[in-house]
Protein backbone atom coordinates (compact mmCIF):
# COMPACT_ATOMS: atom_id res chain seq x y z
CA UNK A 1 0.00 0.00 0.00
CA UNK A 2 2.64 2.21 0.70
CA UNK A 3 4.44 1.71 -2.66
CA UNK A 4 1.37 1.98 -4.25
CA UNK A 5 0.39 5.27 -2.25
CA UNK A 6 3.82 6.85 -3.61
CA UNK A 7 3.46 6.27 -7.01
CA UNK A 8 0.37 7.91 -6.65
CA UNK A 9 2.12 10.70 -5.51
CA UNK A 10 5.09 11.20 -7.84
CA UNK A 11 2.68 10.61 -10.89
CA UNK A 12 0.18 13.63 -9.24
CA UNK A 13 3.34 15.43 -8.86
CA UNK A 14 5.23 14.71 -12.14
CA UNK A 15 1.37 15.92 -13.65
CA UNK A 16 0.80 19.06 -11.41
CA UNK A 17 5.02 19.79 -13.01
CA UNK A 18 4.08 19.02 -17.15
CA UNK A 19 0.58 21.33 -16.58
CA UNK A 20 2.87 24.15 -15.02
CA UNK A 21 5.82 23.86 -17.68
CA UNK A 22 3.09 23.68 -20.59
CA UNK A 23 0.94 26.75 -19.18
CA UNK A 24 4.34 28.58 -19.15
CA UNK A 25 5.46 27.64 -22.80
CA UNK A 26 1.64 28.81 -24.23
CA UNK A 27 1.96 31.55 -22.14
CA UNK A 28 5.56 32.60 -23.49
CA UNK A 29 4.32 31.77 -26.84
CA UNK A 30 1.01 34.07 -26.82
CA UNK A 31 3.12 36.76 -25.24
CA UNK A 32 5.46 36.12 -28.18
CA UNK A 33 2.81 35.82 -30.88
CA UNK A 34 0.85 39.16 -29.36
CA UNK A 35 4.76 40.87 -29.82
CA UNK A 36 4.90 39.50 -33.81
CA UNK A 37 0.95 40.27 -34.91
CA UNK A 38 0.92 43.71 -32.81
CA UNK A 39 2.73 45.68 -35.72
CA UNK A 40 0.15 44.12 -38.50
CA UNK A 41 -2.57 44.97 -35.91
CA UNK A 42 -1.16 48.37 -35.82
CA UNK A 43 -1.12 48.40 -39.23
CA UNK A 44 -4.69 47.84 -39.92
CA UNK A 45 -5.64 50.15 -37.46
CA UNK A 46 -4.22 53.16 -39.06
CA UNK A 47 -5.81 52.07 -42.23
CA UNK A 48 -9.14 52.34 -41.09
CA UNK A 49 -8.75 56.00 -39.17
CA UNK A 50 -9.15 58.98 -40.81
CA UNK A 51 -6.41 61.35 -41.93
CA UNK A 52 -8.08 63.91 -39.16
CA UNK A 53 -8.36 61.97 -36.81
CA UNK A 54 -4.84 60.50 -36.96
CA UNK A 55 -3.18 63.72 -37.12
CA UNK A 56 -5.20 64.63 -33.83
CA UNK A 57 -3.24 61.99 -31.71
CA UNK A 58 -1.21 63.33 -29.73
CA UNK A 59 -0.87 59.63 -27.65
CA UNK A 60 -1.82 56.89 -30.13
CA UNK A 61 -4.51 55.02 -29.46
CA UNK A 62 -5.63 51.25 -29.94
CA UNK A 63 -8.85 51.84 -31.18
CA UNK A 64 -11.07 53.69 -33.24
CA UNK A 65 -14.86 54.32 -32.97
CA UNK A 66 -15.15 55.68 -36.52
CA UNK A 67 -13.34 53.52 -38.92
CA UNK A 68 -13.30 54.17 -42.38
CA UNK A 69 -12.61 52.96 -45.91
CA UNK A 70 -11.46 56.60 -47.57
CA UNK A 71 -7.37 55.62 -46.95
CA UNK A 72 -7.67 52.31 -49.23
CA UNK A 73 -9.76 54.35 -51.94
CA UNK A 74 -7.20 57.23 -51.51
CA UNK A 75 -4.14 54.86 -52.03
CA UNK A 76 -5.26 53.76 -55.34
CA UNK A 77 -6.22 57.72 -56.44
CA UNK A 78 -3.28 59.77 -54.80
CA UNK A 79 -1.04 57.03 -57.70
CA UNK A 80 -1.61 54.71 -60.12
CA UNK A 81 -1.58 52.00 -57.43
CA UNK A 82 -3.27 49.20 -60.42
CA UNK A 83 0.02 50.00 -62.89
CA UNK A 84 2.36 49.17 -59.78
CA UNK A 85 0.32 46.01 -59.31
CA UNK A 86 0.55 44.80 -62.99
CA UNK A 87 4.39 46.19 -63.03
CA UNK A 88 5.07 43.97 -59.87
CA UNK A 89 2.99 40.89 -61.35
CA UNK A 90 5.31 41.23 -64.62
CA UNK A 91 8.02 41.45 -62.98
CA UNK A 92 7.79 38.91 -60.27
CA UNK A 93 6.39 36.51 -62.88
CA UNK A 94 9.10 36.88 -65.19
CA UNK A 95 12.11 37.06 -62.94
CA UNK A 96 10.67 33.44 -60.83
CA UNK A 97 10.94 31.77 -64.28
CA UNK A 98 13.85 32.75 -65.21
CA UNK A 99 15.57 32.27 -61.95
CA UNK A 100 13.87 28.61 -62.21
CA UNK A 101 15.70 27.83 -64.90
CA UNK A 102 19.11 29.24 -64.36
CA UNK A 103 18.98 27.08 -60.86
CA UNK A 104 17.68 24.70 -61.77
CA UNK A 105 20.56 24.01 -64.27
CA UNK A 106 22.89 24.69 -62.44
CA UNK A 107 22.25 22.79 -59.38
CA UNK A 108 22.05 19.34 -61.62
CA UNK A 109 25.27 20.51 -63.10
CA UNK A 110 26.95 20.51 -59.66
CA UNK A 111 24.61 17.66 -58.17
CA UNK A 112 24.72 14.70 -61.04
CA UNK A 113 27.30 15.33 -63.94
CA UNK A 114 30.92 15.22 -63.70
CA UNK A 115 33.34 17.97 -64.95
CA UNK A 116 36.66 18.86 -64.74
CA UNK A 117 36.91 21.84 -61.61
CA UNK A 118 33.37 21.02 -60.37
CA UNK A 119 34.27 21.28 -56.98
CA UNK A 120 36.35 24.20 -57.40
CA UNK A 121 33.66 25.84 -59.08
CA UNK A 122 31.24 25.20 -56.97
CA UNK A 123 33.63 26.78 -54.07
CA UNK A 124 34.06 29.60 -55.89
CA UNK A 125 29.93 29.93 -56.30
CA UNK A 126 29.48 29.50 -52.72
CA UNK A 127 32.31 32.32 -51.96
CA UNK A 128 30.01 34.56 -53.69
CA UNK A 129 27.61 34.39 -50.64
CA UNK A 130 30.42 36.63 -48.36
CA UNK A 131 30.24 39.55 -50.72
CA UNK A 132 28.17 42.50 -49.25
CA UNK A 133 24.90 42.90 -51.04
CA UNK A 134 25.92 46.86 -51.67
CA UNK A 135 28.80 45.74 -53.44
CA UNK A 136 26.69 43.59 -55.93
CA UNK A 137 24.42 46.64 -56.24
CA UNK A 138 26.69 49.14 -56.96
CA UNK A 139 28.52 46.38 -59.65
CA UNK A 140 25.20 46.04 -60.91
CA UNK A 141 24.16 49.10 -61.57
CA UNK A 142 27.39 50.26 -63.44
CA UNK A 143 26.75 46.97 -65.40
CA UNK A 144 23.03 47.94 -66.42
CA UNK A 145 23.75 51.46 -67.06
CA UNK A 146 26.50 50.73 -69.66
CA UNK A 147 24.16 48.51 -71.41
CA UNK A 148 21.66 50.93 -71.38
CA UNK A 149 19.04 49.01 -69.79
CA UNK A 150 17.75 51.69 -67.76
CA UNK A 151 14.54 52.48 -67.18
CA UNK A 152 13.78 49.19 -69.07
CA UNK A 153 11.77 46.21 -67.40
CA UNK A 154 14.79 44.63 -68.41
CA UNK A 155 17.15 46.47 -66.18
CA UNK A 156 14.98 45.23 -63.47
CA UNK A 157 14.93 41.83 -64.04
CA UNK A 158 18.11 40.59 -65.27
CA UNK A 159 20.15 41.04 -62.00
CA UNK A 160 17.64 39.03 -60.02
CA UNK A 161 17.47 35.80 -62.27
CA UNK A 162 20.03 33.86 -60.22
CA UNK A 163 20.74 33.24 -56.62
CA UNK A 164 23.61 31.52 -55.37
CA UNK A 165 21.26 30.54 -51.90
CA UNK A 166 18.95 29.22 -54.27
CA UNK A 167 21.38 26.82 -56.38
CA UNK A 168 22.59 25.77 -53.13
CA UNK A 169 19.62 24.24 -51.40
CA UNK A 170 18.81 22.76 -54.79
CA UNK A 171 21.66 21.36 -55.22
CA UNK A 172 21.43 19.66 -51.86
CA UNK A 173 18.46 18.58 -52.20
CA UNK A 174 18.83 16.67 -55.87
CA UNK A 175 22.18 15.21 -54.18
CA UNK A 176 19.60 13.22 -51.87
CA UNK A 177 18.33 11.71 -54.36
CA UNK A 178 19.30 7.70 -54.79
CA UNK A 179 22.71 7.74 -57.78
CA UNK A 180 21.00 4.41 -58.39
CA UNK A 181 18.41 6.22 -59.92
CA UNK A 182 20.67 8.61 -61.84
CA UNK A 183 22.68 5.24 -63.28
CA UNK A 184 19.02 3.30 -64.07
CA UNK A 185 17.89 6.29 -66.27
CA UNK A 186 21.06 6.21 -67.92
CA UNK A 187 20.90 2.46 -68.93
CA UNK A 188 17.13 2.84 -70.37
CA UNK A 189 19.17 5.59 -72.32
CA UNK A 190 17.17 8.55 -70.64
CA UNK A 191 19.20 11.59 -71.40
CA UNK A 192 19.98 14.33 -68.40
CA UNK A 193 17.57 16.32 -69.57
CA UNK A 194 14.59 13.93 -69.34
CA UNK A 195 16.13 12.65 -65.85
CA UNK A 196 15.74 16.18 -64.63
CA UNK A 197 12.33 16.82 -65.46
CA UNK A 198 10.80 13.46 -65.17
CA UNK A 199 13.03 12.05 -62.10
CA UNK A 200 14.54 14.93 -60.30
CA UNK A 201 12.04 17.82 -60.71
CA UNK A 202 9.06 15.43 -59.59
CA UNK A 203 10.91 14.17 -56.11
CA UNK A 204 12.28 17.95 -55.41
CA UNK A 205 9.11 19.56 -55.64
CA UNK A 206 8.46 20.80 -52.22
CA UNK A 207 12.24 22.24 -52.22
CA UNK A 208 11.12 24.28 -55.61
CA UNK A 209 7.91 25.07 -54.25
CA UNK A 210 9.71 26.52 -51.65
CA UNK A 211 12.09 28.46 -53.93
CA UNK A 212 9.12 29.69 -55.72
CA UNK A 213 7.36 31.03 -52.65
CA UNK A 214 10.67 32.87 -51.16
CA UNK A 215 11.18 33.96 -54.44
CA UNK A 216 7.66 35.96 -55.32
CA UNK A 217 8.36 37.46 -51.75
CA UNK A 218 11.17 39.05 -52.66
CA UNK A 219 10.14 39.92 -55.73
CA UNK A 220 6.98 41.69 -54.50
CA UNK A 221 9.12 43.38 -52.16
CA UNK A 222 11.77 44.54 -53.57
CA UNK A 223 12.58 48.56 -53.15
CA UNK A 224 16.37 49.59 -53.24
CA UNK A 225 17.12 47.61 -57.00
CA UNK A 226 13.61 49.34 -58.12
CA UNK A 227 14.12 52.52 -56.79
CA UNK A 228 17.53 52.73 -57.90
CA UNK A 229 17.56 51.33 -61.65
CA UNK A 230 14.31 53.58 -62.85
CA UNK A 231 12.87 57.05 -62.36
CA UNK A 232 9.67 56.29 -64.93
CA UNK A 233 6.84 55.83 -63.05
CA UNK A 234 5.52 54.09 -65.67
CA UNK A 235 7.84 50.79 -64.67
CA UNK A 236 7.53 51.66 -60.76
CA UNK A 237 6.59 48.79 -58.72
CA UNK A 238 4.22 48.86 -55.76
CA UNK A 239 7.31 49.47 -53.42
CA UNK A 240 8.23 52.22 -54.92
CA UNK A 241 4.20 53.57 -55.04
CA UNK A 242 3.99 53.89 -51.24
CA UNK A 243 6.35 56.61 -51.06
CA UNK A 244 4.58 58.69 -52.78
CA UNK A 245 1.33 58.35 -51.09
CA UNK A 246 2.99 59.21 -47.79
CA UNK A 247 4.03 62.57 -49.48
CA UNK A 248 0.10 63.09 -50.05
CA UNK A 249 -0.66 64.32 -47.07
CA UNK A 250 -1.63 68.33 -47.74
CA UNK A 251 1.55 69.35 -46.03
CA UNK A 252 1.83 66.65 -43.31
CA UNK A 253 2.71 62.29 -44.49
CA UNK A 254 -0.64 60.66 -45.44
CA UNK A 255 0.34 57.75 -42.97
CA UNK A 256 -3.37 56.18 -42.94
CA UNK A 257 -3.68 55.93 -46.72
CA UNK A 258 0.46 54.69 -46.95
CA UNK A 259 -0.99 52.12 -44.04
CA UNK A 260 -3.38 51.14 -46.33
CA UNK A 261 -1.57 50.97 -49.62
CA UNK A 262 1.21 48.79 -47.37
CA UNK A 263 -2.26 46.11 -46.05
CA UNK A 264 -3.29 45.71 -49.76
CA UNK A 265 0.14 45.25 -50.65
CA UNK A 266 0.85 42.86 -48.61
CA UNK A 267 -2.52 40.70 -48.21
CA UNK A 268 -1.52 38.49 -51.52
CA UNK A 269 1.90 37.98 -49.65
CA UNK A 270 0.10 36.01 -46.54
CA UNK A 271 -2.14 34.52 -48.26
CA UNK A 272 0.40 32.89 -50.23
CA UNK A 273 2.59 31.61 -46.99
CA UNK A 274 -0.96 30.46 -45.08
CA UNK A 275 -1.81 28.66 -47.79
CA UNK A 276 1.69 26.93 -48.56
CA UNK A 277 3.02 26.96 -44.97
CA UNK A 278 3.45 23.32 -44.77
CA UNK A 279 5.49 23.05 -48.24
CA UNK A 280 7.69 26.12 -47.58
CA UNK A 281 8.67 23.64 -43.95
CA UNK A 282 8.86 20.73 -45.88
CA UNK A 283 10.68 21.44 -48.85
CA UNK A 284 13.28 23.76 -46.41
CA UNK A 285 13.72 20.47 -43.81
CA UNK A 286 14.42 18.85 -47.14
CA UNK A 287 17.38 21.08 -48.20
CA UNK A 288 18.74 20.92 -45.08
CA UNK A 289 18.53 17.11 -44.58
CA UNK A 290 21.48 14.85 -45.56
CA UNK A 291 20.46 11.18 -46.92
Amino acid sequence: MSDLADYKKTERRDRVKKTAFNAFKYLMLGIWGVIVLFPFYWMVLTSIKSYSAYNSEYIPKFFTLYPTLQNYAEAFSAVPLARYFLNTLIFTVVTTCLMLVVITLAAFAFARLNFRGKRLAFTLLLSLMMIPNELVIITNFVTITDLNLRNTFMGLILPSVTSVFYIYLLKENFAQVPDELYYAAKVDGTSDFKYLTRVLIPICSPTLVTIIILKVIECWNSYVWPRLITDDENLFLVSNGIQAIRENGFGRENIPAMMAAVVVISVPLIALFLVFRKKIMEGVSRGGLKG
